[in-house]
């Protein structure tokens, strides 16, 4: 076994209970679940091995099985995806050379958004984590900005240096931009994508530290690496045309599912 995607998934969710059965309407107006939608688009992945939802809940339990995916039941104690996902992969005994975390709240990831960052991590010998990134647009920056006006947390954005190697992540849009940018020039800031592919070793490192002060500030888990000194490489993706968001908070259905619809995903 090779690649393995994990997809974690609770219900509890502090910002918005009970969204990864959410349901959203593609382009034809069919509702597919967040958790649904999730799962579709890591089956699309080329490469990947096996597919695992990570939960600790019955009803989402119930939900996945039903519609054909494999559920690894892990613990309610896990206090992020990343702990989810070390525990899922222990529990099933896997021993595969890399696991993706593809968290359940990005159902408009692209398939080579992780192939490309599955490669990344591959190529960099030096590096335990790899996470992808996304230059913004004018357009995306002043989206990001509007969330943080509004009090919403929104996306995440993420500075690196040489070679991608994370610098921080912070859910304020960094770098500082003086200045304006046009909508469809690209900008200097990097949209964080929600998705991890991590070495197995350091999966399992990962979920024997305490969580970390910055980690338990941004409330970002993949901080706990850079708190301990690990090497994360940011891996650029491209669009390609295709746009991209995550669902964080409800006013973020009505986005998605526009998206969708300009997309025509059904």
């Amino acid at each position: 076994m090779s690649v393995v995607i994990v997809i974690p998934a609770r219900f509890a969710s502090t910002r918005y209970p009970g969204k990864p059965l959410v349901e959203l309407r593609g382009a034809g107006g069919q509702a597919r679940s967040l958790i649904r939608r999730s799962w579709d688009a890591a089956v699309g992945v080329r490469g990947i091995d096996r597919v695992i939802v990570a939960t600790d809940d019955d009803r989402i339990r119930d939900h996945a099985l039903a519609f054909g995916a494999e559920v690894a039941m892990t613990s309610p104690d896990c206090r992020n995806g990343t702990e989810r996902c070390a525990e899922a992969v222990a529990t099933l005994g896997l021993t595969p050379e890399i696991v993706v975390n593809l968290q359940g709240d990005a159902p408009l990831t692209p398939a080579w958004f992780v192939e490309d960052l599955v490669a990344g991590l591959r190529a960099d010998p030096d590096a335990q984590v790899a996470t992808p990134v996304l230059r913004c647009t004018g357009a995306m920056r002043a989206d990001l900005i509007a969330d943080r006006h509004a009090g919403r947390v929104g996306g995440t954005t993420a500075v690196f240096g040489h070679e991608g190697r994370a610098l921080y992540f912070s859910k304020e849009v960094i770098p500082f931009v003086p200045g304006d940018v046009a909508p469809d020039a690209p900008s200097p800031v990097f949209h964080h994508v929600g998705v991890y592919a991590y070495r197995p070793a350091a999966l399992a490192e990962y979920a024997t530290w305490p969580e970390g002060a910055l980690e338990r500030l941004e409330g970002l888990e993949q901080l706990r690496f850079l708190e301990r000194g690990r090497h994360v490489r940011c891996v650029e993706v491209e669009a390609r045309g295709r746009q991209f968001w995550e669902l964080n908070n409800p006013q973020d259905v009505p986005r998605l599912e526009q998206m969708m619809q300009d997309m025509a995903m059904m």
